[in-house]
């Protein structure tokens, strides 16, 4: 199975997320590139899903938000995606309550995250919206401070409805929240395919410094074990990691036992659950400014002294 390029479209309700994807679709079709969507509805019926070609592989997840109530189902349908089709990306629209680092653990299974090339998330930011963002609640308020600190790339949309001295302003408020992500102002969300596939080209050259625009905010780092680990190792090599790792879940060979583990962990507190069938021994890790050499050397020196 080939690798498939994975873009999450975030930004609050009504800024114009589906204008997005409706324009990124076109240009795609023109490039000949073969491309499936996620739609994420809160309610039971969907509204977008109309409004996207015939030719266009779709899911839909209705009833919460990813982050919270249907991940498991995303997680199917995704893989379903992938089986079902040759592809050479998946969009991935979110719902205007999704949180960044939710949605991403949300795609990111250890089933078939080898398959996957993470690309960033795109937030698209409603000037009006953040000018007038006082009048939400504190709690809106943060939601949307969230999106736009975990973007790699924003559109700041809806510019014609706000004048050049206001714009200015609000960009400056929008860069103080997150200085390393592509700004970009936008009239009905428009944006060239192009920008948003380049918008992390440079991360893999390791001999560089990351400059701004390549900087990963949330990174998914993949690695497969060998063979077994001790868990007291582990869970010493656990208690050492930066508080910036959010999210972990795989399958884990300990050598205490036959079959493996399915692990997972948020919030510093680890969760094991036994299988009895054999599984891939892959984990996926999710932070923010993780340094993946650094973490997947450590994760094979623990194998490694399992092995001894």
């Amino acid at each position: 199975m080939k690798t498939t390029e994975i873009y999450i479209l975030g930004g609050f309700l009504g800024s114009g997320k589906t204008t997005l994807l409706r324009n990124i679709l076109k240009q795609e079709s023109e490039a000949r590139r073969k491309v499936a969507v996620l739609l994420n509805e809160l309610g039971s019926v969907s509204v977008d899903s109309g409004l996207i070609g015939d030719d266009v592989p779709l899911k839909e997840l209705f009833d919460g938000c990813i982050c919270c109530t249907i991940q498991d189902k995303l997680e199917i349908q995704l893989q379903e995606l992938l089986i079902e089709n040759d592809l050479d990306a998946v969009y991935i629209e979110t719902t205007g309550a999704a949180h960044p680092v939710e949605v991403l653990d949300g795609i990111m299974s250890p089933l078939f995250a080898n398959n996957l090339e993470y690309k960033g998330i795109i937030t698209v930011v409603d000037l009006l919206r953040w000018r007038d963002r006082e009048q939400l609640s504190p709690q809106l308020r943060q939601l949307l401070s969230e999106q736009i600190h975990h973007a790699d790339f924003i559109l700041l949309n809806k510019a014609d409805l706000v004048s050049e001295m206001e714009a200015a302003q609000l960009i400056y408020s929008i860069q103080g929240l997150n200085p390393e992500a592509v700004c970009l102002l936008t009239e009905y969300a428009a944006v060239a395919l192009s920008s948003l596939q380049q918008m992390h080209r440079k991360q893999h050259t390791n001999h560089q410094k990351l400059d701004v625009h390549s900087h990963l905010h949330l990174s998914a780092i993949v690695h497969t074990f060998e063979g077994a680990i001790n868990q007291t190792d582990f869970e010493d090599w656990l208690r050492a990691l930066p508080e910036t790792v959010y999210r972990m879940k795989g399958y884990l060979s300990f050598t205490h036992s036959q079959y493996p583990t399915l692990f997972q962990y948020s919030y510093g507190m680890p969760l094991y659950m036994n299988e009895m069938i054999k599984m891939p021994l892959n984990i996926v890790i999710i932070g923010e400014k993780l340094n993946k050499d650094t973490i997947i050397s450590e994760l094979k020196s623990l194998e490694a002294k399992a092995a001894m």
